[in-house]
């Protein structure tokens, strides 16, 4: 099952007491600045969450698969994120620090 946005700020606002609507805020504020951030090329790096930054793929010929044609992809920019530790151990099954 996937947690959505909605789910997440209705959390957050219930374990610090504060309104959806501002939790909410809250949130997509974080989210803008986070890929306003990576728009920039700048590295986030969130202690013990893990690090998101951008990488460049290079331009490569690939071919469609029903026609055969080969076709040129430029290069372009993705996301890519690293786990921290605390994530890592949480994520299996290790205690907490």
């Amino acid at each position: 099952m996937a947690t959505t946005k909605k789910d997440l700020v209705a959390r957050i606002a219930e374990s610090t007491g504060t309104t959806n609507i501002s939790a909410k805020a809250v949130v997509q504020a974080f989210l803008d600045e986070v890929i306003h951030e990576l728009a920039q090329s700048n590295r986030i790096e969130l202690r013990d969450f893990g690090v998101f930054e951008t990488r460049t793929t290079a331009p490569r010929m690939a071919q469609n698969p029903k026609t055969l044609q080969r076709v040129r992809v430029p290069a372009k920019r993705r996301v890519v994120f690293k786990p921290g530790q605390l994530m890592k151990s949480q994520i299996n099954g290790r205690p907490k620090r």
